[in-house]
């Protein structure tokens, strides 16, 4: 096509392939579902909807660069907007990247036309043009011919002659000479050189916006002056507003108060040994795994409750944390990372409640760095944001961990965009998370709880200055997500005293390559990651060091099988660099009741400890086994058996041993009217060494029995707008659109009907329409058809039938580049194509 296009569409169809795949990649709404043609591209992509997208997405300077455009005359000189981005002072960073920005708002079609008229789509316009409702970010008000629509002949002459300007003999030439005085450097600084030094300082108030204000009935003489001149117009009963062509003036010429070509400088930066900074976070990496470890091991016999709306109540979101001896929100945070992850969920039940699932089983068994990169992918792609838990909803309710509602989609992209920010400095090199914030909302000013720092208009005193300012950008969704996201990423490991890690480094450095990576990335990333991250952690030993005071001191991680025995033998006392273990003789009997003996614990202590077996605890373990199962319990409602009558009378003779109701059956035997569990428990809080027998009579082995809940997946993120499309549905899509393309613009010979109007579908008799695609099969020729599916929806094509039978015609469609048959009945009609058309 040649010379200047006319509309969005006939541009669009002036560019290559590669140009169109990039819109469709920047803007993947525009593929649900495919345009037919590139009219239809064109409309789409001008629907307010997907231009709100595309324009939440551009970075501070290339928005800055729309809304310029937006106060700009249509169509715009690139000169224009060059001088409304640099002012009369000119900016060599403004003009450096002035290319840059204009190149991005032409890819995402936001932007048309050569440079001696650009054009913002008229979608683009209405959203970033100043108006009484919704004042520009630029802080410009109406033009002079907006501001005195519909002002009476008589003043806009009065205006003209006040301002030193000849009579006309129409407003619209009235309005083209004030336009022109304003527009007028020279002129307008030999009148402003007149005005009074307080109309001066009213319009210094007014001028970065918003460009509206009060006034009374009876104004003050300085603002009489501005309202007689015109450099105050009307804006309703009591209201004024400075014309942007006055503004501009007074700016300098420039459209905005601070243009913004660069992102903000990460700094000030503070470099440390990346060596240091790797085993910090290695450091944390572990901790992060023996927490999760923890959870799973406090949950492994079933978990709380699940509230009729879903999620931990407060009270068992504190009996969490306290045994994770951590905050409530820390631990609402391990409970996310835990179900992104898939290791806990619910279990489904009538009488719901949570628990560990079969993927924890399988998680536990992992190598520790293998473990971390699980938890850490399931962290990177999770749009869950347990730092909203306690926030209160809609409803004012409360949001509870685990529950609902905690989705927040934009939270995956900021992870990965903040993380990767991080990435971009040397190794070892940390800045502070506000340098992190201050790029971030560069990169996407308008991606958070409100767009741009504008309010409504501002009814003022006489000349008093813009309302109240707006609300700290701190305050937006993006920058709380961000915060949240730096602060994840040291307690799991992947930033160390606030750098990022190798392994960290390895997490992201493929998955920040798309918004949206695939499963395979993800998990490749992960594996790089786990990689580096081994030779960090600490080798897991498989000894122990017994203590007199009947402790024993680990050094370091313990092997599995060690911990878990050493886990039922004893009670862990503290946790750190080193764990300490303590015995006692409910821990021991602990052990006894899971089935070891005597010598077995011996044994094992004597295998796994680096020291002797202190005597004290050779002791305790001999003493509690001595006692253990000398007394039996068993099923009659209950009942105890013991071979020492005396020991029976003595604890018939216990005032304790009220409340269980016994009696003697034997000298050996005492009948309890309680059950078994209440027996065991009761002769166990008055000091003795009960064991459970079987009907049979022989000890039961207590081991816990671990809860688990069916097979359950992680949550799926909550998407961000549609998802990135993958090369071969944007080649696909292009294909299509093209052939679309053909099929609505190809030249078609006349046929007996009238001809069609321009994009309308073809009519022709049943008898034409057979006639037609007989012909064509024998020609082998390519037709223009019109076609309305089962649904109704109607499409033009271009098809070269091959064979017609039976009421449907078998053709290969250049629409949809594929071999397809067509019931002859929903073809509407069928016209030749011109023989140059395809």
């Amino acid at each position: 096509m040649t010379g200047t296009p006319r509309t969005l569409a006939e541009e669009l169809r002036t560019r290559t392939d590669s140009g169109l795949v990039g819109l469709l990649r920047a803007r993947p709404d525009l593929l649900n579902p495919v345009p037919g043609d590139v009219t239809q591209l064109a409309t789409r992509a001008g629907t307010r909807a997907s231009v709100v997208r595309a324009v939440e997405r551009l970075d501070r300077f290339v928005l800055q660069t729309a809304e310029a455009l937006a106060v700009a005359p249509d169509p715009c000189p690139y000169a224009t907007l060059g001088a409304l981005m640099a002012g009369d002072a000119g900016d060599e960073a403004v003009a450096a990247e002035l290319p840059r920005a204009v190149a991005e708002l032409r890819a995402q079609a936001l932007v048309w036309g050569p440079d001696d008229r650009l054009r913002l789509v008229r979608t683009a316009r209405e959203l970033l043009s100043p108006s009484a409702t919704h004042p520009s970010p630029t802080g410009l008000g109406p033009t002079v011919a907006e501001a005195t629509a519909g002002m009476s002949p008589t003043r806009l002459q009065e205006i003209i002659a006040a301002a030193g300007l000849p009579a006309t003999h129409d407003p619209v030439s009235a309005v083209a000479a004030l336009t022109g005085l304003f527009t007028d450097r020279t002129r307008m600084a030999e009148l402003l050189d007149t005005a009074p030094a307080e109309s001066v300082a009213v319009l210094d108030k007014l001028l970065w916006g918003p460009p509206y204000g009060g006034v009374t009935e009876r104004p003050a003489p300085h603002l009489t002056w501005l309202l007689d001149h015109g450099l105050l117009l009307p804006a309703g009963a009591r209201n004024v507003v400075l014309p942007r062509e006055a503004a501009l003036h007074l700016r300098g010429g420039r459209a905005h108060r601070a243009p913004e070509p660069v992102p903000p400088v990460l700094a000030p930066t503070t470099e440390r040994d990346p060596q240091l900074v790797d085993n910090a976070a290695a450091s944390q990496a572990f901790t992060a795994l023996d927490t999760v470890e923890e959870l799973l091991k406090e949950w492994d016999l079933g978990g709380p409750s699940v509230l009729r709306a879903g999620g931990l109540s407060v009270r068992d979101l504190k009996r969490t944390a306290a045994a994770l001896d951590t905050t409530e929100q820390l631990a609402a945070f391990w409970l996310e990372l835990a179900y992104a992850a898939g290791l806990v969920a619910s279990d489904g039940e009538a009488d719901e409640r949570y628990a560990t699932t079969p993927a924890a089983e399988e998680w536990l068994q992992l190598p520790d760095p293998e473990r971390w990169a699980v938890i850490a992918a399931g962290w990177l792609s999770a749009t869950r944001t347990p730092g909203v838990v306690g926030v209160a909803d809609a409803k004012g309710r409360a949001l509870a961990a685990l529950g609902p509602h905690l989705d927040r989609s934009p939270a995956p992209e900021v992870r990965r965009r903040a993380l990767a920010l991080l990435g971009s400095l040397p190794p070892g090199t940390s800045v502070p998370p506000t340098a992190v914030l201050s790029r971030l909302r560069w990169e996407r000013p308008l991606r958070g709880a409100g767009s741009a720092p504008s309010t409504g208009p501002t009814a003022s005193g006489a000349g008093e200055g813009p309302g109240a300012a707006p609300s700290s950008p701190a305050d937006d969704l993006r920058s709380r997500l961000a915060q949240w996201a730096l602060a994840d990423a040291e307690l799991l490991g992947v930033t160390g005293r606030g750098a990022l890690s190798a392994h960290g480094r390895a997490l992201i450095d493929a998955t920040t390559a798309s918004a949206h990576p695939t499963a395979a990335e993800t998990h490749a990333a992960a594996s790089r990651a786990a990689a580096l991250l081994a030779p960090l952690l600490p080798e897991p030993l498989d000894h122990v060091l017994l203590q007199a005071d009947l402790t024993a001191v680990a050094p370091g991680p313990l092997r599995r099988p060690l911990a878990e025995a050493l886990g039922m033998l004893a009670d862990i006392e503290s946790k750190g660099g080193a764990t300490v273990y303590r015995f006692t003789p409910g821990s021991v009997r602990r052990a006894l009741d899971a089935g070891r003996s005597a010598a077995e614990l011996q044994e094992f202590l004597t295998t796994h400890s680096r020291t002797p077996v202190p005597q004290p605890l050779a002791y305790l373990i001999e003493d509690v086994a001595r006692k253990h199962g000398r007394l039996r319990i068993g099923a009659a409602a209950a009942y105890v058996r013991c071979d020492d009558d005396a020991l029976l009378s003595e604890i018939l003779a216990d005032r304790r041993a009220i409340a269980l109701r016994l009696r003697r059956l034997a000298p050996t035997v005492l009948a309890a009217q309680t059950s078994p569990d209440q027996l065991l428990d009761g002769l166990r809080s008055m000091g003795y060494a009960p064991a459970a027998e079987s009907a049979e009579g022989d000890v039961l082995i207590a081991r816990a029995d671990s809860y688990r809940t069916p097979p359950r997946t992680a949550p799926a993120p909550v998407p961000d707008g549609p998802p990135s499309p993958d090369p071969t549905l944007l080649d696909a899509a292009v294909r299509a659109i093209r052939a679309g393309d053909l099929a609505a613009t190809a030249e078609r010979k006349p046929v007996h009907a009238p001809a069609p109007a321009s994009g309308a579908l073809p009519r022709t008799t049943s008898a034409e329409t057979l006639a037609t695609m007989q012909a064509a099969v024998l020609t082998s020729s390519a037709v223009w058809i019109g076609y309305v599916n089962a649904d109704g929806a109607a499409s033009q094509r271009v098809i070269a039938p091959v064979r017609v039978e039976g009421g449907f015609v078998t053709a290969y469609d250049h629409t949809s580049d594929e071999v397809r048959t067509y019931p002859l009945h929903r073809i509407t009609g069928v016209a030749e194509l011109a023989d140059d058309s395809v």
